[in-house]
């Protein structure tokens, strides 16, 4: 390097600053020069507004007419204060004031006979306030050096702010600095024996972490760094849990940070925050930066929206540049999870940015079993608990909600006064997670308890006559806190990843069969076949617009769908016509199947009442002892998923008791005659005449305390 340019450089870096710092001194002078003459100005007309100017002359004609109260002689200048009844009028502004509501003034004229004609008026008082004198240098100082100075160094702390924070307004305060959460090391407190059920998804992530541990053997075959990574899955199934057991196993600094957080209503802030992201990154690389919803700033793009100009775009096109910006051989690593890839620019998406998209589904019933392992590793469990049997029960729940079961089951255990968690617990607590906790407050009349009876108990009965059927688990007519006065609770034996035509039609069927059963045996309907309805419309119209199982449309698709790994809503798009003949479509399927569960159910009402009446007396059964209701066998024998069967704890003070006696237990029958108090010799005669004759008719008449008891009841 030449010596002459570096001190060439240096000198113009100098003189650059020098500029600077006189071009600041120079604004400042100038404000303070200005703020001064304002507040002058202002001191001024406010005095104004209370003060008026009187001409010399006057002011000595007043002195002699004894109109003064007070004068003050300040600053060259006489301030008169009139007396009470003294009414002073502005002419420039027509307006007359009284003396106690206003203030005179005039300029102070050399006049040596002033003092002896105040003298010659004793009422009027006045004086000159004493002011100590200050330096003139003094003076000027505090008046414009001082505001000067406090500006320039004002100025220069406000400019090292923002050259720290990225520059820009988004700077001042650290507005623009990322608020990553940063996990050094193993302090994350995660790794892979936390995180079970996702074995394809740990299998991606271990390669990246042998990559940050032994990169030599990745290069050596010229086989470069993955930036980055995209968790794609439902709500609940463990991606941030993933993300975090990677940088516990990597052992390397961990960068966390949601998509809203940088989101700022500055606009230029989002694209600062992500440009310290990665300086910081950088600093402590080989590191793992992590973004959660990253779907929040990673939206497509279109120029509807702002053209580019807007605070999403520039944040994203920030991240972008700086995806395809760092080193590889730095050692960042960019993790982010989404539940919505179908919004995502398909920038971000590429190759050279996310080399990888991992999918993390819902667990199989291994993944489960594994899931449920984990999670009650630090629970006392009964020796009954099978977690074979809850995994089996569980189809469909993601890992979130296996913990969430795992802890209501424990919080239940210790309800109930026990020191462990045993079966009941966990399957107890899997339909609270599912249907919520009981509502045993609610009062049901006995026409609705029936129609809710009969209306599960449909549901139940058809899907057990059907063979592609998923088996019935438990049937309860007891209101729950999610809104449901009972529920038919269906688990696979077995699980499926394709339904066939058939298995839908089935399903459609069961779904029906609560309507159909109010229809058959109560001959009504009612509301609560409302969510039934819309499962069983939702099935049949993806029947018809998705799998392509309708002849009349073969295999055409009607739409697309909406949130796959959210909702999984479906969006028609056709033409009119076309929806309309769907419409059509759906409502023969849907018709079809609501007069086969009718059939099904006419063709076995005496079952159905039976189970019915075995339910409304219970109020909740399980499948098998529905099963073994409809084979002939003893319900009470059966086994419900390894659970043993409690006793219900009694009520502190129940509302109803659970056996009415008859008032007959409660007569109490004497052979004797009791003697009544005497109140005259006639009357007790009488008295205890009656008494015999009683007593002798009660002795002649037995009472039948067991037809008391047996009394029907409706």
């Amino acid at each position: 390097m030449d010596p002459k340019n570096n001190k060439n450089s240096k000198n113009n870096k100098n003189g650059k600053n020098f500029r600077g710092v006189l071009t600041l001194i120079m604004w400042a002078v100038v404000l303070t020069v200005v703020f001064n003459y304002i507040s002058a100005y202002s001191s001024n007309t406010a005095n104004k507004t209370t003060s008026h100017e009187v001409e010399y002359s006057q002011f000595i004609a007043m002195v002699k007419e004894d109109n003064v109260k007070e004068i003050v002689f300040k600053d060259d200048t006489i301030y008169i204060t009139p007396v009470d009844d003294y009414t002073y009028h502005d002419e420039d502004k027509d307006k007359s004031y009284a003396g106690k509501e206003v203030t005179l003034y005039t300029a102070e004229i050399y006049n040596p006979n002033l003092l002896a004609l105040l003298d010659e008026h004793p009422a009027i008082t006045y004086t000159r306030p004493y002011q100590a004198k200050m330096s003139p240098i003094l003076e000027f100082m505090l008046a414009y050096l001082l505001p000067a100075v406090l500006m320039v160094g004002f100025f220069m702390l406000l400019m090292r702010l923002m050259s720290r924070s990225g520059g820009g307004i988004g700077g001042i305060g650290n507005v623009g600095k990322a608020n990553a959460k940063v996990y050094m090391e193993k302090s994350t407190g995660v790794t892979f024996k936390d995180v079970a059920g996702q074995d394809e998804a740990k299998e991606s992530l271990e390669e990246i972490i042998d990559f940050l541990h032994n990169p030599g053997k990745y290069t050596a075959i010229g086989a470069r760094l993955p930036k980055g990574a995209l968790l794609i899955g439902s709500p609940g199934t463990g991606k941030t849990l993933l993300a975090k057991a990677v940088a516990g196993e990597a052992n390397v600094p961990f960068f966390s940070i949601s998509g809203s957080d940088f989101v700022e209503m500055f606009v230029g802030v989002g694209a600062s925050r992500v440009r310290d992201l990665f300086k910081e990154a950088a600093k402590v690389a080989p590191c793992i930066i992590f973004i959660d919803e990253i779907d929040t700033i990673g939206k497509s793009r279109s120029a509807r929206y702002g053209g580019g100009s807007d605070e999403h775009e520039q944040t994203l096109n920030q991240l972008l540049a700086e995806l395809d910006g760092f080193d590889p051989s730095k050692g960042i690593i960019v993790l982010a999870a989404t539940n919505r890839p179908e919004v995502l620019d398909k920038a971000l998406l590429r190759p050279g940015r996310f080399d990888r998209r991992i999918t993390v589904d819902r667990p199989n019933l291994a993944g489960r079993l594994a899931t449920l392992q984990v999670h009650t590793r630090n629970i006392h469990l009964a020796e009954d608990v099978d977690l074979n049997k809850i995994a089996q029960a569980t189809a469909g729940c993601v890992g979130a909600d296996l913990a969430n079961l795992v802890n209501e089951a424990a919080l239940r255990a210790v309800r109930k006064g026990r020191q462990a968690v045993n079966q009941n617990d966990l399957l107890v607590s899997f339909e609270v997670v599912i249907a919520g906790s009981e509502k045993k407050g609610t009062v049901l009349t006995e026409e609705e308890k029936r129609i809710i009876a009969y209306h599960e108990v449909g549901h139940a009965l058809v899907a057990a006559k059907q063979k592609n059927a998923q088996p019935v688990s438990k049937i309860t007519i007891v209101p729950h806190t999610q809104g449901a006065l009972g529920y038919t609770l269906h688990l696979p034996e077995e699980e499926k990843f394709l339904m066939s035509k058939e298995d839908i039609l089935t399903e459609i069927r069961t779904l029906l069969a609560g309507r159909s059963s109010e229809e058959v045996v109560c001959n009504t309907m009612t509301s609560g076949a409302a969510n039934d309805i819309e499962r069983a419309t939702e099935l049949a119209r993806n029947l018809v617009a998705r799998f392509g199982m309708c002849e009349e449309f073969d295999m055409m698709a009607l739409g697309t769908v909406q949130g796959q790994y959210l909702d999984g809503t479906y969006s028609m798009s056709c033409a009119q016509e076309t929806y309309a003949a769907a419409d059509r479509a759906t409502i023969k399927i849907i018709r079809q199947c609501h007069q086969d569960a009718r059939k099904i159910l006419e063709e076995n009402r005496e079952m159905l009442d039976k189970i019915a009446q075995y339910l409304l007396q219970k109020e909740t059964i399980t499948g098998q002892e529905m099963m073994a209701i409809i084979e002939g066998r003893d319900p009470e024998t059966v086994d419900n998923y390894g659970a043993t069967r409690e006793e219900e704890t009694k009520l502190f003070r129940p509302s109803v008791p659970d056996v009415i006696e008859a008032p007959a237990k409660h007569i109490s029958m004497v052979s004797e005659p009791i003697p009544m108090p005497e109140y005259g010799s006639d009357d007790s005669t009488d008295t205890e005449n009656e008494t015999d004759d009683t007593a002798s008719s009660k002795e002649d008449t037995p009472v039948d305390n067991e037809s008391a008891d047996n009394k029907p009841q409706d």
